[in-house]
């Protein structure tokens, strides 16, 4: 898998633009800046938008070549990002030090564990922004995970983030536009939730 996601972001292309989600832009930028953390970021498109607002930024994927080519987006807006590669269940950082955590599109087969791992390291009253691919994607071809085990539903989200005292969880139809692998009509689903 990681080798699929290395030659993915081989090319010079940012292959999900350099633009950040606009789900994400929106909320983000009607939060107070302080410490976000970006898990399976890929290329960094959200993470350095948010370094671009003031927001200390941690980031993390496993792939080596999304790594070079977060670096190489920062530099060329003039700000700052922390990144490293590693997988979610390698990650560690310390726990409840974060104020957000945006989980952009990141799909896994261990959906649960991983959100549940992710969360340790919220604060209390921090917000998770997430945004990703409902199971009726499934029907479209316009992105995500062609295995259904792989996208997400509300109940699914809703037992994940079991321990949010807020929690909005919604599914829309919507036509993405980000970079050639996320383009068109699309089933997704949004979550916006304080610990």
């Amino acid at each position: 898998m990681k080798h699929k996601w290395d030659e993915r972001y081989a090319s010079n292309e940012y292959v999900y633009g350099i633009h950040p989600n606009l789900f994400f832009k929106d909320k983000i930028e009607n939060l107070k800046p302080g410490k976000i953390l970006f898990p399976a970021e890929g290329e960094g498109r959200n993470a350095v938008f948010a370094a671009t607002l003031g927001w200390e930024v941690s980031a993390f994927d496993y792939s080596h070549q999304a790594y070079k080519k977060a670096l190489q987006l920062s530099t060329i807006n003039r700000v700052s990002i922390d990144y490293s590669v590693c997988n979610i269940e390698e990650s560690d950082y310390e726990k409840e030090s974060f104020d957000a955590i945006a989980l952009i599109y990141m799909h896994t087969t261990n959906r649960q564990v991983n959100h549940r791992h992710l969360l340790q390291f919220l604060k209390p009253g921090g917000v998770v922004i997430l945004e990703a691919f409902s199971k009726e994607q499934i029907k479209y071809k316009t992105g995500g995970p062609k295995e259904v085990s792989k996208l997400f539903s509300i109940a699914e989200l809703e037992n994940d983030f079991v321990e949010m005292k807020e929690l909005s969880i919604w599914q829309e139809t919507v036509v993405l536009n980000e970079g050639d692998l996320h383009f068109g009509e699309a089933a997704i689903l949004r979550l916006f939730g304080k610990k």
